[in-house]
This record gives C-alpha cells, sequence and structure tokens, in this order.
C-alpha cells in the first residue's frame, strides 16, 4: 500500500527566460537593410527580366516580414514576460514567432519554385549586366545581415558542477557536449538571411552562365534549386520549433540525467512519473513521481536534482511503499 502523496512545496516564479536583447536589436537592423535590398531586387528583377533575381526579391520580401515577426516575438515576450498569467514565462511566443517564420519559408519555397518553372516554360529576354550588379548588391546586403545575425543563433550551455551532498553523490557534468541551446526565434532569422544569401549566390551564377555561356535556362533552374533550398531549412525549422512548441523533448539529455541522479540516490527509490519540458532556452520544468520505502522526503530528491541548473521549476511527489513492493 502507498501513503498518500507528499508535495514538495515551491516557490513560483513565472519569468525564467532574460530574453535576448542584442538579438533583438540586430535583428531590427537586419529588418531595415532587408526592406530595401528587397524593394531594390524586386523591382530590379522586373525592369531586367531577371528570374532569379524576381525569385531572389520576392523571396527576400518574406524575409523581411519573417524577421518582422521575429521582432515582435521578442517585443511581446519582454512585454509580458512579468505577467502572473504566463505560468512559464512568455519564452515560447519567441519560439512561436520562429514557427511562424518557417511556414512563412516553406510558402516562400513554393512560390519561388512556381514562377521559376513558368519562366522556365516561357522565357523571355534577360538584362544581364544590370542584373548581375543588383543581384552583388543584394548578396552584400545578406552578408551584412548574417553577421548580425551570427552572434545568437546558436549558443552552447556549459557549466561544470561539482556537488556534494553528504551522501556521496558527486556530480561533474560538462553541458556543452550534449545540452546545445539554441535561441530559435534568432535561428530562424538567421536561416531567412543565410536562404536569401545562398539564392543571391545561386542568381549570380545563373546570370554569369547566361551572359557569358548563353545558358539563359540556368536563370529559371536556380530558382527551382533555391526553392529546394529554402523547404530543406524551414523543415528543419518546423521540426526543432514543433518539438518546443509540443513539449515533445523526454528524448533530452537531462531527462535521463534526472533518472540517474534518482537512481543513484542514498534513499531507493522507483519513478513511477515523470514529465521534463523546456520553459526557457535553456531551462528546464520537471514534475516527478517517485516511490520509496524510506523516510526520504521530496526536499531530499529536490536537493539532489538542484545540481542540474537546467532544472529551475521542480516539483516532487513521493508515495510510500514496502520494501517487497519495490
Amino acid at each position: 500500500m502507498t501513503s498518500p502523496a507528499s508535495l514538495a512545496p515551491h516557490q513560483h516564479t513565472h519569468v525564467f527566460d532574460e530574453g535576448n536583447p542584442l538579438a533583438e536589436r540586430n535583428t531590427r537592423w537586419a529588418v531595415l537593410l532587408t526592406v530595401v535590398m528587397m524593394v531594390a531586387e524586386i523591382a530590379g528583377g522586373y525592369l531586367f527580366n531577371s528570374m532569379a533575381l524576381l525569385a531572389d526579391g520576392w523571396h527576400m520580401s518574406s524575409h523581411a516580414v519573417a524577421l518582422g515577426v521575429s521582432v515582435l516575438a521578442y517585443g511581446a515576450a519582454r512585454r509580458w514576460a512579468r505577467d502572473g498569467r504566463f505560468a512559464f514565462g512568455t519564452w515560447k511566443i519567441e519560439i512561436l514567432g520562429g514557427f511562424s517564420s518557417a511556414l512563412l519559408l516553406i510558402g516562400v519555397a513554393g512560390l519561388m519554385a512556381f514562377q521559376s518553372v513558368e519562366r522556365l516554360i516561357s522565357p523571355t529576354p534577360i538584362h544581364y549586366s544590370q542584373a548581375v550588379a543588383v543581384a552583388v548588391l543584394g548578396l552584400g546586403v545578406n552578408l551584412i545581415c548574417a553577421w548580425l545575425l551570427r552572434g545568437g543563433h546558436h549558443h552552447g550551455h556549459g557549466h561544470g558542477h561539482g556537488h556534494g551532498h553528504g551522501h556521496g553523490h558527486a556530480h561533474e557534468n560538462a553541458h556543452d557536449d550534449h545540452h546545445d541551446h539554441h535561441d530559435l526565434n534568432l535561428r530562424a532569422a538567421y536561416i531567412h538571411v543565410l536562404a536569401d544569401a545562398a539564392t543571391s549566390v545561386l542568381a549570380i551564377v545563373a546570370l554569369l552562365a547566361g551572359w557569358y555561356l548563353g545558358l539563359s535556362w540556368l536563370d529559371p533552374v536556380m530558382g527551382i534549386v533555391g526553392a529546394v533550398l529554402v523547404l530543406v531549412w524551414a523543415r528543419g525549422l518546423v521540426i526543432d520549433t514543433g518539438r518546443v512548441l509540443l513539449d515533445a523533448e523526454m528524448d533530452a539529455p537531462v531527462v535521463q540525467e534526472v533518472r540517474d541522479v534518482i537512481q543513484a540516490s542514498p534513499w531507493p527509490a522507483t519513478i513511477t512519473d515523470l514529465h521534463v519540458w523546456r520553459v526557457g532556452r535553456s531551462h528546464y520544468a520537471c514534475i516527478l513521481s517517485v516511490v520509496t520505502a524510506t523516510d526520504a522526503r521530496p526536499e531530499d530528491f529536490k536537493q539532489l536534482l538542484a545540481v542540474h541548473e537546467e532544472l529551475r521549476h521542480i516539483t516532487v511527489e513521493v508515495n510510500r511503499a514496502t520494501i517487497a513492493a519495490l
């Protein structure tokens, strides 16, 4: 027989992530540069009749919207960061922004492919020299934006622990190998910029080949190649952001670490229920239920788990059982 559950008290703090103000500021600059270049490329594509250049311009227009979504997500997360209605903070607003950007990328890939196939079927003359100049300028803007967004699209969460708990449990753990936490909102913006840079390179290659080798068909073909590349990147971003939004991260390394801590505890216990989900870039919440025949308290298990700094909200339920039941 098990005794009634005993719940460990915990302090409720719903602000888990401090945000990323540098990323937000740099993303604003990227939006401005992207909008300016977008107008130039679309105008140049129509004036000089380049499908690759036009595809890159429309592609960039969607990225301007997507980057704007990223900026809005940062702003919303910051604005409501201390709103008590958000039980685990507002970090997932940023993830929602990244997910929305990924969906826009998929739409862009479809538009690029459609327009490129249309131009492949019905080719028209291209003004190569002017189109190449605009494409090179667009690549330069993309590289500047990539430089602005490079410093935070991904970072490792590294820390070492050496904590003695008086029960022979010493934990030294370097997390930089397996706890790889991303600012997924910034990563979405970064991928949009990389996609722009890639399509700019493809446009330049296609235009030069058409100009010097007479391979005019390469212009729309490169548009199709660019669409496929964008679709691949968008798929990866949808998967990563979707996992966070759906709390589908029970395969994260920290989950096994929780199991290891309980297994190695000085109080023999069996995990009967475990839920771990992310509530910040490098923060997780954890609800744990154990069965033990000892007199261990929920606070004892919470102290063991506190060695993992990424666990910021831990709730432990302890049920009593006989040794035979274990």
